[in-house]
Protein backbone atom coordinates (compact mmCIF):
# COMPACT_ATOMS: atom_id res chain seq x y z
CA UNK A 1 0.00 0.00 0.00
CA UNK A 2 2.80 2.28 1.01
CA UNK A 3 4.70 1.58 -2.27
CA UNK A 4 1.77 2.14 -4.12
CA UNK A 5 0.40 5.67 -2.61
CA UNK A 6 4.46 6.82 -3.79
CA UNK A 7 3.68 5.46 -7.62
CA UNK A 8 0.25 6.97 -8.02
CA UNK A 9 1.07 10.48 -7.50
CA UNK A 10 3.84 9.84 -9.99
CA UNK A 11 1.96 8.19 -12.70
CA UNK A 12 -0.63 10.40 -11.90
CA UNK A 13 1.84 13.97 -12.49
CA UNK A 14 3.16 11.70 -16.24
CA UNK A 15 -0.17 10.76 -17.64
CA UNK A 16 -2.10 14.28 -16.21
CA UNK A 17 -0.76 16.22 -19.67
CA UNK A 18 -2.01 13.76 -22.32
CA UNK A 19 -5.65 13.69 -20.39
CA UNK A 20 -5.62 17.72 -20.25
CA UNK A 21 -4.66 17.66 -23.80
CA UNK A 22 -6.84 15.03 -24.97
CA UNK A 23 -10.02 16.68 -23.00
CA UNK A 24 -9.08 20.03 -24.64
CA UNK A 25 -8.83 18.47 -28.07
CA UNK A 26 -12.45 16.87 -27.49
CA UNK A 27 -14.25 19.98 -25.71
CA UNK A 28 -12.52 23.02 -27.03
CA UNK A 29 -12.42 24.01 -23.51
CA UNK A 30 -9.04 24.08 -20.60
CA UNK A 31 -9.20 22.44 -17.72
CA UNK A 32 -10.53 25.50 -15.45
CA UNK A 33 -13.37 25.90 -17.39
CA UNK A 34 -14.33 22.34 -17.38
CA UNK A 35 -14.70 22.78 -13.47
CA UNK A 36 -16.12 26.05 -13.48
CA UNK A 37 -19.06 24.66 -15.71
CA UNK A 38 -19.28 21.03 -14.77
CA UNK A 39 -18.56 21.48 -10.92
CA UNK A 40 -21.11 22.02 -8.19
CA UNK A 41 -20.65 25.75 -6.89
CA UNK A 42 -19.14 25.44 -3.35
CA UNK A 43 -16.56 23.13 -1.94
CA UNK A 44 -16.37 20.83 -4.95
CA UNK A 45 -15.86 23.39 -7.64
CA UNK A 46 -13.41 25.75 -5.49
CA UNK A 47 -11.45 22.71 -4.40
CA UNK A 48 -10.86 21.57 -7.67
CA UNK A 49 -10.13 25.35 -8.90
CA UNK A 50 -7.86 25.45 -6.39
CA UNK A 51 -5.72 22.18 -7.68
CA UNK A 52 -5.52 22.78 -11.13
CA UNK A 53 -3.75 26.12 -10.15
CA UNK A 54 -1.35 24.64 -7.47
CA UNK A 55 -0.57 21.78 -10.49
CA UNK A 56 -0.12 24.59 -13.61
CA UNK A 57 3.72 24.30 -14.33
CA UNK A 58 2.83 27.84 -16.78
CA UNK A 59 5.62 30.47 -15.34
CA UNK A 60 2.63 33.47 -15.62
CA UNK A 61 -0.05 31.32 -13.40
CA UNK A 62 2.96 30.28 -10.77
CA UNK A 63 4.29 33.88 -10.91
CA UNK A 64 0.03 34.89 -10.56
CA UNK A 65 -0.15 32.53 -7.57
CA UNK A 66 2.85 33.94 -5.76
CA UNK A 67 2.07 37.42 -6.34
CA UNK A 68 -1.54 36.74 -4.86
CA UNK A 69 -0.35 34.24 -2.01
CA UNK A 70 1.82 37.34 -0.68
CA UNK A 71 -0.68 39.76 -0.86
CA UNK A 72 -3.37 37.89 0.68
CA UNK A 73 -2.74 37.99 4.15
CA UNK A 74 -2.83 42.00 4.49
CA UNK A 75 -5.34 42.64 1.69
CA UNK A 76 -8.53 44.77 2.58
CA UNK A 77 -11.85 43.58 1.30
CA UNK A 78 -11.44 45.62 -1.64
CA UNK A 79 -8.31 44.10 -2.87
CA UNK A 80 -9.44 41.01 -1.87
CA UNK A 81 -12.19 41.23 -4.85
CA UNK A 82 -9.85 42.40 -7.14
CA UNK A 83 -7.79 39.24 -6.85
CA UNK A 84 -10.41 37.82 -8.91
CA UNK A 85 -10.39 40.43 -11.95
CA UNK A 86 -6.04 39.89 -11.72
CA UNK A 87 -6.60 36.24 -11.87
CA UNK A 88 -8.81 36.26 -14.69
CA UNK A 89 -7.00 38.60 -16.86
CA UNK A 90 -4.00 36.17 -16.48
CA UNK A 91 -5.91 33.19 -16.68
CA UNK A 92 -7.92 34.17 -19.75
CA UNK A 93 -4.74 35.10 -21.91
CA UNK A 94 -2.82 31.96 -20.98
CA UNK A 95 -5.75 29.62 -22.10
CA UNK A 96 -6.85 32.45 -24.76
CA UNK A 97 -10.30 32.76 -23.19
CA UNK A 98 -12.62 35.18 -25.09
CA UNK A 99 -14.61 37.23 -22.71
CA UNK A 100 -17.38 37.93 -25.37
CA UNK A 101 -17.28 33.64 -26.04
CA UNK A 102 -17.51 32.62 -22.50
CA UNK A 103 -19.34 35.35 -20.64
CA UNK A 104 -19.70 33.17 -17.51
CA UNK A 105 -16.16 32.23 -17.05
CA UNK A 106 -14.97 35.60 -15.27
CA UNK A 107 -17.47 35.38 -12.92
CA UNK A 108 -17.38 31.65 -11.99
CA UNK A 109 -14.15 31.46 -11.69
CA UNK A 110 -13.47 35.05 -9.72
CA UNK A 111 -15.85 33.58 -7.37
CA UNK A 112 -13.32 31.08 -6.69
CA UNK A 113 -10.59 32.68 -6.05
CA UNK A 114 -12.23 35.13 -3.75
CA UNK A 115 -13.36 32.42 -1.54
CA UNK A 116 -9.11 30.43 -2.27
CA UNK A 117 -7.94 34.10 -0.85
CA UNK A 118 -10.48 35.15 1.47
CA UNK A 119 -9.13 31.49 3.34
CA UNK A 120 -5.78 32.22 3.21
CA UNK A 121 -6.60 35.94 4.61
CA UNK A 122 -8.47 34.36 7.16
CA UNK A 123 -5.78 31.65 8.64
CA UNK A 124 -3.43 34.58 8.54
CA UNK A 125 -5.70 36.69 10.94
CA UNK A 126 -6.17 33.92 13.06
CA UNK A 127 -2.79 32.80 13.64
CA UNK A 128 -2.20 36.86 14.80
CA UNK A 129 -4.47 36.81 17.58
CA UNK A 130 -3.61 33.14 18.30
CA UNK A 131 0.05 34.51 18.76
CA UNK A 132 -1.18 37.49 20.34
CA UNK A 133 -0.25 36.76 24.55
CA UNK A 134 -3.34 37.81 27.20
CA UNK A 135 -1.81 40.77 28.76
CA UNK A 136 -2.69 41.50 32.33
CA UNK A 137 -1.33 44.65 31.61
CA UNK A 138 -3.04 45.53 28.62
CA UNK A 139 -6.82 47.39 28.98
CA UNK A 140 -8.01 45.90 26.15
CA UNK A 141 -7.67 42.72 27.26
CA UNK A 142 -8.57 43.12 30.60
CA UNK A 143 -11.83 44.71 29.93
CA UNK A 144 -12.52 41.95 27.25
CA UNK A 145 -11.88 39.30 30.04
CA UNK A 146 -13.73 41.07 32.64
CA UNK A 147 -16.55 41.41 30.10
CA UNK A 148 -16.57 38.01 29.59
CA UNK A 149 -17.55 37.61 33.10
CA UNK A 150 -20.19 40.16 32.79
CA UNK A 151 -22.17 38.24 29.63
CA UNK A 152 -21.80 34.76 31.64
CA UNK A 153 -22.37 35.80 35.52
CA UNK A 154 -24.46 39.60 34.86
CA UNK A 155 -26.21 38.29 38.52
CA UNK A 156 -22.87 37.82 40.44
CA UNK A 157 -20.44 40.76 40.83
CA UNK A 158 -16.96 39.83 40.57
CA UNK A 159 -15.71 40.02 44.22
CA UNK A 160 -11.96 41.24 42.81
CA UNK A 161 -9.64 40.69 40.06
CA UNK A 162 -7.98 37.57 41.09
CA UNK A 163 -10.68 35.33 43.02
CA UNK A 164 -11.51 32.18 42.90
CA UNK A 165 -15.12 32.95 40.99
CA UNK A 166 -13.17 32.72 37.61
CA UNK A 167 -13.49 28.85 38.58
CA UNK A 168 -17.46 28.88 38.38
CA UNK A 169 -17.00 30.07 34.45
CA UNK A 170 -14.41 26.96 33.75
CA UNK A 171 -11.07 28.55 34.28
CA UNK A 172 -8.33 26.35 36.34
CA UNK A 173 -7.33 29.01 39.16
CA UNK A 174 -7.66 32.53 40.50
CA UNK A 175 -6.24 34.40 37.34
CA UNK A 176 -7.75 33.22 33.97
CA UNK A 177 -4.66 34.57 32.06
CA UNK A 178 -2.45 31.83 32.42
CA UNK A 179 -5.22 29.79 30.37
CA UNK A 180 -4.96 31.66 27.32
CA UNK A 181 -1.13 30.57 27.08
CA UNK A 182 -1.92 27.92 23.88
CA UNK A 183 -4.20 29.52 22.16
CA UNK A 184 -3.40 33.57 22.95
CA UNK A 185 -6.18 35.91 22.64
CA UNK A 186 -7.82 34.01 20.12
CA UNK A 187 -9.10 31.89 22.59
CA UNK A 188 -10.64 34.89 24.52
CA UNK A 189 -12.26 36.32 21.86
CA UNK A 190 -14.05 32.95 20.36
CA UNK A 191 -15.50 32.87 23.99
CA UNK A 192 -16.55 36.34 24.34
CA UNK A 193 -18.35 36.02 20.65
CA UNK A 194 -20.04 32.91 21.93
CA UNK A 195 -21.40 34.67 25.23
CA UNK A 196 -22.04 38.39 23.16
CA UNK A 197 -23.34 36.91 20.24
CA UNK A 198 -25.47 34.01 21.28
CA UNK A 199 -25.77 34.60 24.79
CA UNK A 200 -28.56 32.16 25.55
CA UNK A 201 -26.89 29.74 23.99
CA UNK A 202 -23.93 30.07 25.94
CA UNK A 203 -25.94 30.52 28.85
CA UNK A 204 -27.07 26.88 28.35
CA UNK A 205 -23.73 25.26 27.99
CA UNK A 206 -22.43 26.62 30.70
CA UNK A 207 -25.18 25.76 33.26
CA UNK A 208 -24.66 22.03 31.60
CA UNK A 209 -20.92 22.91 32.76
CA UNK A 210 -21.91 22.79 35.97
CA UNK A 211 -24.24 19.56 35.76
CA UNK A 212 -22.80 17.68 39.11
CA UNK A 213 -22.32 14.20 37.09
CA UNK A 214 -22.26 15.29 34.17
CA UNK A 215 -19.90 18.76 34.36
CA UNK A 216 -17.03 20.09 32.42
CA UNK A 217 -14.73 23.15 33.39
CA UNK A 218 -16.77 25.55 30.79
CA UNK A 219 -13.70 27.85 29.73
CA UNK A 220 -10.94 25.10 29.74
CA UNK A 221 -12.96 23.22 26.91
CA UNK A 222 -13.79 26.41 24.96
CA UNK A 223 -9.99 26.87 24.76
CA UNK A 224 -9.53 23.62 23.54
CA UNK A 225 -12.47 23.87 20.83
CA UNK A 226 -10.34 27.00 19.32
CA UNK A 227 -7.29 24.55 19.41
CA UNK A 228 -9.32 22.21 17.08
CA UNK A 229 -11.19 24.77 15.29
CA UNK A 230 -7.55 26.91 14.47
CA UNK A 231 -6.22 23.35 13.60
CA UNK A 232 -9.21 22.51 10.84
CA UNK A 233 -8.24 26.02 9.69
CA UNK A 234 -4.09 25.52 9.41
CA UNK A 235 -4.82 21.99 7.68
CA UNK A 236 -7.56 22.98 5.54
CA UNK A 237 -10.42 19.99 6.68
CA UNK A 238 -12.29 23.15 7.23
CA UNK A 239 -12.19 24.30 3.36
CA UNK A 240 -14.98 22.54 2.97
CA UNK A 241 -17.15 24.27 4.94
CA UNK A 242 -16.02 27.97 4.32
CA UNK A 243 -16.49 27.39 0.79
CA UNK A 244 -19.85 26.17 0.74
CA UNK A 245 -20.43 29.03 2.90
CA UNK A 246 -19.16 31.52 0.01
CA UNK A 247 -21.03 29.96 -2.24
CA UNK A 248 -24.25 29.53 -0.26
CA UNK A 249 -24.58 33.15 1.17
CA UNK A 250 -23.00 34.92 -1.65
CA UNK A 251 -20.70 36.74 0.69
CA UNK A 252 -17.71 35.08 -1.99
CA UNK A 253 -14.99 35.23 1.09
CA UNK A 254 -14.22 34.45 4.90
CA UNK A 255 -13.83 36.82 7.51
CA UNK A 256 -12.77 36.24 11.17
CA UNK A 257 -16.02 36.09 12.38
CA UNK A 258 -17.29 33.31 10.23
CA UNK A 259 -14.66 31.78 11.64
CA UNK A 260 -15.91 32.60 15.70
CA UNK A 261 -19.64 31.11 14.18
CA UNK A 262 -17.49 28.26 13.29
CA UNK A 263 -16.13 27.99 16.69
CA UNK A 264 -20.17 28.72 18.44
CA UNK A 265 -21.52 25.79 16.26
CA UNK A 266 -18.62 23.13 17.22
CA UNK A 267 -18.99 24.50 21.14
CA UNK A 268 -22.69 23.75 21.15
CA UNK A 269 -22.13 20.95 19.43
CA UNK A 270 -19.73 19.44 21.18
CA UNK A 271 -21.97 20.47 24.42
CA UNK A 272 -24.21 18.16 22.97
CA UNK A 273 -22.20 14.91 22.45
CA UNK A 274 -21.00 15.19 25.92
CA UNK A 275 -24.03 14.96 27.07
CA UNK A 276 -25.15 12.27 24.66
CA UNK A 277 -21.99 10.21 25.21
CA UNK A 278 -22.74 10.15 29.47
CA UNK A 279 -19.48 10.17 30.25
CA UNK A 280 -18.61 8.61 33.77
CA UNK A 281 -16.77 11.69 35.18
CA UNK A 282 -14.28 14.45 33.66
CA UNK A 283 -11.69 11.93 33.18
CA UNK A 284 -13.23 10.58 29.92
CA UNK A 285 -12.76 13.99 28.33
CA UNK A 286 -10.00 12.81 26.33
CA UNK A 287 -11.81 10.05 24.66
CA UNK A 288 -14.93 12.08 23.83
CA UNK A 289 -13.27 14.99 22.68
CA UNK A 290 -11.21 12.99 20.19
CA UNK A 291 -14.22 11.08 18.82
CA UNK A 292 -15.99 14.66 18.70
CA UNK A 293 -13.09 15.71 16.08
CA UNK A 294 -13.08 12.17 14.26
CA UNK A 295 -17.07 12.76 13.88
CA UNK A 296 -16.99 16.70 11.78
CA UNK A 297 -13.52 15.60 10.19
CA UNK A 298 -15.66 13.12 8.76
CA UNK A 299 -18.06 15.23 8.16
CA UNK A 300 -15.76 17.67 6.27
CA UNK A 301 -14.80 14.88 4.34
CA UNK A 302 -17.83 15.51 2.16
CA UNK A 303 -18.13 18.09 -0.33
CA UNK A 304 -21.74 19.05 0.85
CA UNK A 305 -21.10 19.79 4.42
CA UNK A 306 -21.93 23.56 5.87
CA UNK A 307 -22.34 23.82 9.75
CA UNK A 308 -25.37 25.98 10.18
CA UNK A 309 -24.93 27.63 13.36
CA UNK A 310 -28.22 27.71 14.32
CA UNK A 311 -27.86 27.36 18.47
CA UNK A 312 -31.68 26.97 19.26
CA UNK A 313 -31.75 26.38 23.22
CA UNK A 314 -34.92 24.07 23.43
CA UNK A 315 -34.93 23.52 27.21
CA UNK A 316 -32.04 24.41 29.70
Amino acid sequence: MFLLDKILPFIFGYIRPFIKWFLHVFTRLSELQRICYGAKAGASRTRQVERSLQLSKHPDIKCLLLELDQAAPYADDAELLYFAQRATHVIGKVKKIKPNVHPDFGRIFGNCITAIYGYKRLMHTAEQLRAEKYDAENPEHEQKLLQLWRLLMPEEPLTARITKQWQDIGFQGDDPKTDFRGMGMLGLENLLYFARVYNDAAKHVLLHSKHPTLGYTFAIVGINLTSMAFKFLKTGAVKTHFYNQAATYKQHYSTLEDFHKLYCYLFFEFDRFWMESDPRDIMDFREIYQAFEISKLEALHKDSTLFVTNLVVESV
